[in-house]
């Protein structure tokens, strides 16, 4: 019956009226996102395909030199997940890397099994810092003490695919104004809860397929530090990482601002422990979407006006940033009042809640299928098992995550939370609030 229902009142809607209730859908959410989705199968494989040659040529030219790669590894606590990273690392194609692990004062075993794989050989170097400096201080570190051409970065909770580093490396070799390259990042512990679930989903869509659109477009905006690699000099150039929340997307700007490309690479792969509970996942998207309102909109507004420097795709880059994910957030809400306090919108509130939910269910269960397209060799079992949730996705990133982000960007916008955040070591949260000021 509802069916039927709902059916019929989307039959007596004329375009007009169609328009006026579907419009965020319609004019942003399905141009945004679904068709831009589709770039990956109709510009990204065929550029794949016709590439290969001058991929194989790089890899070659990878291996004449030879290169040192140093793989940074800053952590705290993660003790139970670095022997499985350590592992990886030596099961690499590439072997021409040291590794480095920086223990971030950790209050668990992670000093005692790093020790023992430094003993053994498993890791190149541990360095265990008492006090807590921050995950900024202790990528520095790590670089300070690193001998390689080339930077990996990589989270202490992650573990990699045997090709990944020759695979991340690569598009050095194909292109020299390449300054940085994003790995790929899958969940670890998908099976784990929902949320995990979820969150692997969102992941195939946001960084598998999202980000490599963005690096067909030249409007990569954030080198993921679970998976990252950047070329030695130019991180010397900039001074390594600056402290406070949000180090991934800043380094990406900056190097992007020195007139340098960063691409991402859908094929170097890292597996990643995600958050396993709501309540903690919440907490990490409140840290990560406040540092969009304070690096974008903030320390790197300047890419957003006129000067000599001044980069059109850069300028791009950021204003679709804060355009989709900042403004256009505000868009939402601007349609729930229109559909509380419009009358013919109140009344048939029930089916337009319900068409809204099919129409985004629509689009998660295609961009999902491009996404495993993507994939391609390396699908495995635990993302075809994902298929069941997917009905849950658009109440997922629709409301839950919505909800965190606006809270997120109000809370930096008003108090400036960011600067206080108990994540980041006192000491840092004061060094940010002077350079601020």
């Amino acid at each position: 019956m509802f069916i039927d229902n709902t059916l019929a009142f989307l039959y007596s809607l004329d375009s007009k009226e169609f328009l006026s209730y579907f419009w965020p859908f319609i004019f942003f959410d399905f141009l945004r996102y679904l068709l831009l989705d589709l770039l990956v199968v109709f510009v990204y494989f065929p550029k794949r395909f016709f590439s290969r040659q001058k991929r194989k040529f790089a890899l070659t030219k990878l291996y004449q030199e030879r290169p040192l790669v140093s793989v940074i590894v800053p952590g705290k606590n993660e003790g139970k997940h670095i022997p499985r990273l350590a592992d990886s690392l030596k099961k690499q194609n590439y072997k021409n890397i040291e590794i480095i692990i920086v223990d971030d004062g950790s209050d668990d075993n992670t000093e005692i099994i790093c020790r023992q794989l430094e003993l053994t050989g498993n890791i190149d170097k541990f360095i265990r810092n008492d006090i807590r400096g921050g995950k900024a201080s202790a990528a520095n570190t790590a670089l300070n003490y690193s001998n390689g051409k080339y930077i990996v970065h990589i989270d202490a909770d992650s573990h990699l695919y045997y090709n990944s580093i020759e695979t991340i490396l690569v598009p050095f070799y194909m292109d020299s104004s390449v300054g940085a390259v994003g790995g790929d990042v899958r969940v670890a512990n998908t099976e784990i809860s929902l949320a995990s679930k979820l969150q692997a989903i969102e992941y195939m869509k946001s960084i598998s397929t999202g980000r490599t659109i963005s690096s067909i477009l030249g409007l990569l905006r954030i080198i993921s530090g679970a998976h990252g690699a950047f070329r030695k000099d130019i991180l010397n150039r900039l001074g390594g990482w600056d402290v406070g929340p949000g180090l991934d997307g800043d380094i990406t700007l900056k190097i992007r601002k020195l007139g340098y490309r960063v691409v991402h690479e859908p094929h170097a792969i890292c597996f990643t422990n995600v958050p396993v509970k709501f309540s903690k996942l919440a907490k990490q998207r409140f840290r990560w979407d406040r540092s969009m309102v304070r690096f974008r909109m903030r320390k790197h507004v300047d890419i957003l006006l006129p000067s000599k420097n001044f980069s059109l795709r850069n300028f791009i880059t950021s204003f679709d940033n804060l355009l989709f994910n900042v403004i256009l957030n505000l868009k939402w809400w601007i349609y729930v009042i229109q559909l509380i306090f419009i009358p013919s919108a109140k009344e048939n509130l029930e089916y337009i809640i319900f068409i809204n939910y099919m129409l985004y269910f629509a689009v998660n269960i295609i961009e999902y299928f491009i996404a495993c397209l993507l994939y391609e060799k390396t699908l495995m079992k635990n993302d075809l098992l994902l298929i069941p949730f997917l009905p849950l996705m658009p109440i997922y990133t629709g409301i839950f995550i919505r909800l965190v982000r606006s809270y997120a960007y109000l809370m930096e916008l008003i108090n400036k939370s960011s600067y206080n955040d108990q994540w980041n070591p006192w000491k840092v949260s004061k060094i940010s609030k002077q350079e601020k000021m």
